[in-house]
C-alpha cells in the first residue's frame, strides 16, 4: 500500500542542499520509501542528489507518496516538516 499527500513548498530558497539534508534525516527512522513527485517526474525523496537537482521552488506544489512501515507516520512527518518550511 502507500498514502500520499500534495504540499506546498513555502520556505523561500526552496529546496536546496539544507533543507533536504533535514528533510532526509527527519525521514530516515520510519524505514519506508519516500517518493516525491514534481512537474511529472518521480523523484528519490532520500537522496539529497535527486531532491537538489529537481529544482523545487518556492510555491511549488509537491506530492509526497510513503510506502512501506510506517508509512502513515512518515508522511504526516513529511508534510509537517514542508508546511513548517523544512526549518528555514
Amino acid at each position: 500500500m502507500m498514502v500520499s499527500a500534495k504540499v506546498k513548498i513555502v520556505n523561500p530558497m526552496g529546496m536546496h542542499m539544507r533543507p533536504a539534508q533535514v528533510f532526509i534525516k527527519e525521514l530516515t527512522p520510519f524505514a519506508c520509501d519516500v517518493t516525491i513527485l514534481h512537474n511529472g517526474k518521480s523523484i528519490n525523496g532520500m537522496s539529497i542528489m535527486n531532491l537538489m537537482a529537481a529544482c523545487i521552488k518556492q510555491g511549488s506544489e509537491i506530492e509526497i507518496q510513503c510506502s512501506g512501515d510506517r508509512e502513515d507516520e512518515a508522511l504526516k512527518a513529511a508534510v509537517a516538516l514542508v508546511e513548517s518550511g523544512l526549518g528555514e
